[in-house]
């Protein structure tokens, strides 16, 4: 093998390792991108979430509220069954 031919074996060997590297960087690039988009559309999520939590933990307060709200009036409303029966027995008394 000729010097000549040598230095084109190690050309096309080099030009071979350029297209891969070349092939890679797009592959990665695009692994990239991919990536990055994927976290944009997590961020997103995680705002929605959080904004969707919020609503979320306000309606629970409100429902809390009313709740004690009717057991209050619930309460009420024994207490003057029962007072009202009292009577009633110690008026047949």
């Amino acid at each position: 093998m000729t010097t000549e031919e040598r230095l084109d074996r190690i050309e096309h060997l080099n030009a071979g390792l350029a297209e891969e590297r070349r092939k890679d960087r797009e592959e990665y690039k695009a692994l990239w991108r991919e990536t990055q988009r994927q976290l944009n559309e997590l961020s997103v999520r995680i705002v929605q979430l959080s904004e969707t939590d919020s609503q979320l933990q306000e309606r629970i307060q409100q429902f809390a509220a009313e709740s004690r709200a009717a057991d209050k009036r619930l309460e009420e409303r024994i207490e003057s069954l029962v007072s009202g029966i009292g009577r009633f027995i110690q008026g047949k008394q």
